[in-house]
């Protein structure tokens, strides 16, 4: 399996100085940068996309960099399977690292075998701690373009102890199917702004209408350059995260508050219906893309950098929005380092946070006001079990059911309960979801 190294600093091919950059080399260097950061832990990956070697690289060597350590990402388990099966024993980190950078291009994204495997040995050579691996890594790489790269399972992409809780929870086939959406890279989704042309958005896009009103397209990247982007007709915000601002169902007139409001598309959605809208989140940094897109939107909204527990205001409201910190393990496919950064010690830690939250977000309800919690977590403990705790101490409060058409989620992500459990493996004939739990609770007159 993947090597468990770790170090101060994600682990790197260095190039030289005084050598002339051969080209493409720079860029798999910043891929293999990239990678380690993200097996280094949470936020890993984002940091290292400021570091010299990534952010100096020309805006598509730099897309490229991503795109291959992002590859690498999802299909890690599969990558290292096919090493293993020809390594006699585990090579130092940074010939992994070249070896699976190498895979990730040719078994991934379709790179022609010979541009990977001699990028991948200059690589080797350039370093003089990977030097006298570079015969390994030719041989390697060659074997596997020879021979094929032999049966992979698509659960090996994910950690032992998250695949154990998945099985257990949805069952064999269960795993299976998020195994393989995990593989998968998503499509864009777009939230648009009330009287926005969807009909135009979508021609030009090359996209579709998914239920609920979210525009989605297969077109990446820099979305700045997009149609209506700058005059603020839409915000990328993906087709499950719309669900929770629709279940809430705000109303023109009416007081609402977004609690954890970063980085702020249910905000957006919230101002977009005429509400009157209070953000709130205790981190000023991630509250800076919320400004940034309200004034792109023109939508208002009164931003508050303090944390929910913390905010002194006696205001209640109609409605309460309270997209909880979590694990995020249900946004694996936008984030594939979320499964390797994740630990099971985490599910509790934020368990706790939730439990406190949901209390908080409670006494803003106004009588006869209404209440959506929601996490984009897979894991019960964060979602199911939070709502089941948080009814038997809240006498005062109700389920609401979800009518899942009414609101662009999908049919099959009702509960019993007349919650949402969406899967990142429903919708696939659609390109899928991000997971998400969501329930709304009104609070009696």
């Amino acid at each position: 399996m993947a090597d468990k190294a770790r170090g101060p600093r994600p682990p790197r091919v260095e190039a030289p100085r005084d050598e002339a950059a051969d080209i493409g080399i720079e860029a798999r260097i910043a891929a293999g940068i990239l990678l380690n950061a993200a097996l280094e832990g949470r936020g890993g990956l984002d940091s290292a996309l400021t570091f010299r070697e990534v952010a100096s690289l020309e805006g598509p060597d730099r897309a490229f960099a991503r795109a291959v350590a992002m590859a690498a990402l999802r299909r890690l388990g599969e990558i290292d399977q096919i090493l293993d099966r020809r390594l006699n024993k585990a090579p130092p980190l940074a010939v992994r690292t070249i070896l699976r950078i190498a895979l990730a291009q040719t078994l991934v994204l379709e790179t022609p075998a010979f541009a990977a495997v001699s990028t991948a040995v200059k690589l080797a050579e350039r370093d003089p701690k990977t030097r006298p691996y570079k015969n390994l890594v030719n041989a390697v790489l060659r074997g596997v373009g020879r021979d094929g790269p032999g049966l992979t399972t698509a659960e090996s992409n994910l950690p032992d102890w998250l695949a154990a809780r998945w099985k257990a929870t949805w069952g064999e086939q269960g795993l299976i199917a998020l195994a393989l959406a995990a593989r998968e890279e998503p499509p864009t989704d777009l939230s648009l702004k009330p009287g926005t042309d969807a009909a135009a958005l979508v021609a030009e896009l090359d996209g579709e209408v998914l239920p609920g009103g979210t525009v989605r397209t297969g077109r990446r990247g820099d979305v700045a350059g997009w149609p209506g982007f700058e005059e603020g007709g839409w915000w990328v915000q993906d087709a499950a995260a719309a669900v929770p601002a629709r279940l809430l169902a705000p109303k023109a007139g009416e007081s609402v508050i977004d609690l954890c409001a970063a980085p702020g598309g249910k905000t957006l959605q919230l101002a977009a219906s005429g509400a009157t809208v209070v953000a709130l989140d205790r981190s000023e940094n991630r509250l800076k893309r919320l400004h940034a897109n309200l004034e792109r939107t023109g939508l208002s909204a009164e931003v508050v950098a303090l944390p929910a527990e913390d905010w002194e205001d006696d205001r209640t409201f109609d409605a309460v929005l309270l997209d909880a910190p979590c694990t995020a393990t249900g946004t694996f496919r936008r984030n594939p380092e979320v499964l390797r950064a994740t630990k099971p010690a985490d599910v509790a830690k934020l368990a706790d946070v939730q439990h406190r939250l949901l209390d908080v977000a409670a006494g803003r309800v106004k009588p006869g006001g209404r209440l959506v919690y929601c996490v984009c977590s897979m894991e019960r403990e964060e979602g199911e079990t939070q709502i089941i705790a948080f009814l038997r101490r809240n006498p005062a409060f109700r389920t609401a059911p979800a009518i899942p058409g009414e609101i662009g989620a999908p049919d099959e992500a009702l509960t019993p309960e007349g919650w949402l459990r969406i899967l990142p493996s429903m919708w696939t004939e659609k390109g899928g979801v991000d997971g998400f739990f969501v329930a709304r609770l009104d609070r009696v007159s």
